[in-house]
């Protein structure tokens, strides 16, 4: 024992002298792991109880847990001390009281939020209603009233995020069409803004979280030409009357006929460019006449009533409407990026 108390004594003058000479929080850390840690020296102490004889193992143990104690007592008061110092030490700042102060922040609409604002009043004027729907939706909503069964190969682009076997994010807007018919029969005009989600890679013109609206109509002689028309007006309405639109021929499961929406390039305004792929073009989003097995799977007569159906992605919208060229701009929080924006 008279070996054990030589070691700690001089341990302890060494450890106290290293407190005294710690002047920031950072050497009084060092101290306490030299000391105190996993191979702290006091630590080798306590592993090598065991080779003293038995009788005089605990009260060993007994005398380096209170050397133990004192040296965090120590360490503790020390800590006090730094962080009192520092306050000390502020408390002599001068402050100039005619210097002028920060400029307040005043915060702002995301741009993608200020475009679905701007989709929303224009079919509100048209005697559209504005819903909202669940974005953790069932499979059956998302796929399979929608005209996709579980062997579709359109399936496989959706590329879904699956909580159960039955329940996903949804990929898309358009369940709500689904929940919307099911609670009211024709005629039906609503327009659904909302996320959506996909296992997309990110790029400059994807995301795997984005936004959508989803527009619907059905009706007694609903046709084609009335979709055409309702874009047609909303882009022209967001873009100016000169903007580019088109229509392509394409092919969607809850839809036929079917067109994808593309609007001139913001990047390269019809040049090709990263941003377009090099087509000069922008999808916008899908569209086409809402499809008889999807009518009937919510009870419609698809011989009595037809209907049109779009999708939109507003991230894709707003790539336009600020001359945007890379998507992901609108999720990295840049305060310069949404004010210049705003």
């Amino acid at each position: 024992m008279t070996d054990l108390d030589s070691d700690l004594r001089t341990l302890k003058e060494r450890f106290e002298r290293d407190v005294a000479a710690a002047r920031d929080e950072r050497a009084l850390d060092h101290v306490r792991v030299t000391y105190l840690g996993r191979t702290g020296e006091l630590t080798v102490l306590r592993r090598g109880i065991g080779a003293i004889p038995p009788a005089e193992r605990p009260n060993a143990g007994k005398i380096i847990n209170v050397a133990a104690g004192d040296m965090e007592a120590k360490l503790v008061a020390a800590q006090t001390t730094l962080e009192r110092a520092v306050i000390e030490a502020s408390l002599g700042d001068t402050i100039d009281v005619t210097f002028p102060g920060p400029r307040a922040r005043i915060g702002s609409l995301h741009p993608v939020r200020s475009v679905m604002a701007d989709i929303a009043r224009y079919f509100s004027r048209h005697g559209f209603a504005i819903v909202l729907g669940p974005e953790i939706e069932t499979d059956a909503n998302n796929f399979d009233a929608l005209n996709i069964p579980p062997d579709h190969p359109a399936r496989e682009g959706f590329d879904s995020f699956y909580l159960r076997p039955d329940l996903l994010l949804r990929t898309h807007t358009s369940p709500m069409q689904v929940r919307a018919m099911r609670t009211s029969g024709p005629p039906i005009a609503i327009i659904v803004p909302g996320k959506a989600y996909r296992r997309d890679a990110v790029d400059a013109r994807h995301l795997y979280q984005f936004h959508q609206v989803e527009g619907l109509m059905v009706g007694r002689g609903i046709h084609f030409g009335h979709l055409k028309g309702m874009l047609t007006g909303m882009m022209r309405e967001l873009f100016g009357p000169a903007q580019e639109i088109r229509f392509r021929p394409s092919f969607f499961p809850f839809t036929e006929p079917s067109a994808e929406v593309d609007v001139s390039c913001p990047g390269c305004r019809g040049g090709g460019c990263r941003t377009c792929g090099g087509s000069g073009w922008i999808e916008i989003g899908g569209s086409g006449m809402v499809h008889p097995n999807v009518l009937r799977s919510v009870g419609y007569d698809p011989d009595a009533v037809t209907g049109w159906a779009f999708g939109c992605g507003l991230e894709r919208i707003a790539m336009k409407k600020y001359d945007v060229n890379d998507i992901r701009e609108f999720i990295e929080n840049k305060p310069a990026f949404l004010e210049q924006l705003a």
